[in-house]
């Protein structure tokens, strides 16, 4: 598969292979994939202790922090505000500054945390999100994480709930909305190696098409 000029944002339900799906998209095109590794940068980039990117990775806050936050991020902020900010505020510019920054230097895939709406302006971003049925999801997790399929479906449940909160507090869109994303792909039907084979095929498409007539 040929290099794309295209930056990849991967929503996903959990246990539905994102990130697999990622590292196969990251080989295929040969880049970089960022998951964690963005809480890692955002937290070199700021100065703020990695341990609370973790602490707060994917947690909503309550709606009047967001809006907060999101009149500062919009306005822009100096380095004095930004030393006075609460820490929720803090992780949430870092953060989003950071997923900036690593779309800056070139193509690359970026899982979860917001990554589509931070990149909402830029032209070769492509969003992804994948899903899959409950009852395949639910195999997956308890085969990874060694649990009962009880607990793995109630595991599921809470980080989907999480995961969805996060998204629609700090975006304009609505988690695992098709309207939200420019593709959303069932990996329980396609595969992890489908899917991520469907994401390529979409990109090349996309990238040939010059004009397009509705």
């Amino acid at each position: 598969m040929k290099e794309m000029d295209t930056i990849i944002t991967i929503g996903r339900q959990f246990g539905s292979g994102g990130r697999e799906i990622g590292n196969l998209l990251a080989e295929d095109l040969h880049v970089k994939l960022y998951d964690k590794e963005m809480l890692a940068i955002a937290a070199k980039e700021s100065g703020i202790c990695e341990e609370l990117f973790e602490t707060h990775d994917e947690k909503p806050t309550n709606s009047f922090l967001y809006s907060l936050v999101m009149d500062t991020y919009s306005m822009g902020y100096s380095q004095n505000a930004f030393l006075d900010m609460p820490i929720n505020h803090k992780i949430f510019l870092a953060q989003f500054d950071a997923i900036k920054k690593i779309a800056n230097q070139g193509p690359c895939i970026l899982v979860g945390r917001c990554a589509d709406y931070a990149l909402e302006s830029y032209k070769n971003r492509v969003s992804v999100f994948i899903h899959a049925d409950l009852s395949a999801r639910i195999k997956r997790i308890a085969r990874l994480y060694d649990l009962t399929d009880a607990k793995a479906k109630d595991l599921i449940i809470k980080t989907d709930k999480k995961r969805a909160s996060y998204y629609n507090y700090y975006s304009n869109k609505k988690w695992a909305d098709a309207e939200s994303y420019d593709l959303c792909l069932d990996s329980s039907k396609l595969g992890v190696r489908g899917t991520a084979d469907a994401i390529l095929s979409y990109i090349e498409v996309k990238n040939n098409v010059k004009d397009i007539k509705l």
